[in-house]
């Protein structure tokens, strides 16, 4: 499943702030991180405000910070805030799909996305950071 710009400067926002929900990032902060846009990264941020998961704070120091519920929102939440992702789509009759073999490939494909979906809302942003931060713990005792 390849994922919009937008999609992926979401996670990165989210994943960052939920990090340390008590820490406030700027915009230009995040973006600097993952060498993505700022002027992009802060639209991303309005709209995972307008959808409860960051916030804005004013001020000096200001900047946002993660006001979700990190146990409950997962990946598809977000994802789906930035894709027009369904289930399984049907092809448009083009490039051979009206074949046995374009009609079997058909399935598969859609197969994979229906398992990407379910894997998608399967993990929530706190069992991915938890995931991450095992890993780094491993990685930092020098266990492969």
């Amino acid at each position: 499943m390849k994922l919009q710009k937008a999609t992926r400067c979401a996670l990165f926002a989210v994943l960052e702030l939920a990090n340390n929900p008590e820490t406030q990032l700027s915009a230009t902060d995040i973006a600097d991180k993952y060498n993505i846009s700022a002027n992009h990264l802060a639209k991303v941020l309005r709209d995972l405000g307008r959808a409860g998961l960051v916030e804005s704070v004013r001020g000096a120091g200001g900047g946002y910070r993660f006001c979700g519920n990190s146990k409950r929102t997962t990946l598809y939440d977000l994802v789906l805030l930035f894709e027009d992702v369904g289930e399984a789509q049907q092809g448009d009759g083009d490039d051979g799909e009206h074949t046995e073999v374009g009609a079997a490939l058909g399935r598969i494909l859609n197969e994979i996305d229906e398992i990407a979906i379910a894997t998608l809302r399967s993990i929530t942003i706190a069992t991915l950071l938890k995931t991450m931060h095992w890993h780094a713990e491993r990685e930092s005792r020098g266990v492969a």
